[in-house]
């Protein structure tokens, strides 16, 4: 019987379960993102969350524990250099699970995990949006944004040409 044991086994065997978890986990440590199926990344999610918790506390036998999971020098290194200082504040929930739609070969539910404080475009803008925020006031009513006119647009460029330096060009002769 099966009582209390959650985690999908993947259809594999525990050595290769482990050994495909064990490489999803230096690659998505390695590169912040990677593409796979939805189930992998819900197991692999499992798998690397502890990880990360306990890059948190930089001494030799937190690296050592991490390094019997990874099995690479090079995802320990860059899990205690540039990721542990990154996430140090944050309580948990260190990666991110986003549903890209179906495989066409054998239409398996495909998704990108990433680790969430490296996506910089999704941070960028949130901080644009936050900034946004601030500046705008909204009534019940709603707010009516200004129309800029062509008239103003126009002369908002003739500025821009009037005021950037013109650039001469010379021929050299040889």
């Amino acid at each position: 019987m099966r009582h209390g044991k959650k985690f999908n086994h993947l259809g594999r065997k525990k050595a290769h379960r482990e050994a495909m978890l064990s490489n999803m986990a230096s690659s998505l440590l390695t590169h912040k993102r990677i593409f796979t199926t939805t189930a992998k990344a819900k197991a692999l999610r499992v798998y690397v969350e502890p990880l990360i918790t306990k890059s948190k506390d930089n001494t030799t036998h937190s690296r050592r524990v991490v390094f019997s999971y990874l099995q690479s020098k090079d995802a320990v290194n860059e899990l205690f250099t540039t990721i542990a200082p990154k996430v140090a504040e944050r309580p948990g929930g260190y990666t991110r699970i986003l549903k890209t739609g179906n495989r066409l070969g054998d239409n398996a539910d495909m998704c990108m995990m990433e680790l969430v404080d490296f996506n910089e475009s999704m941070l960028e803008a949130k901080s644009a949006s936050a900034k946004a925020k601030e500046g705008s006031k909204r009534t019940r009513r709603g707010s009516k944004p200004v129309a800029k006119t062509a008239d103003a647009t126009v002369q908002e460029v003739v500025e821009v040409v009037e005021t950037t330096p013109e650039v001469t060009e010379k021929k050299v002769t040889t």
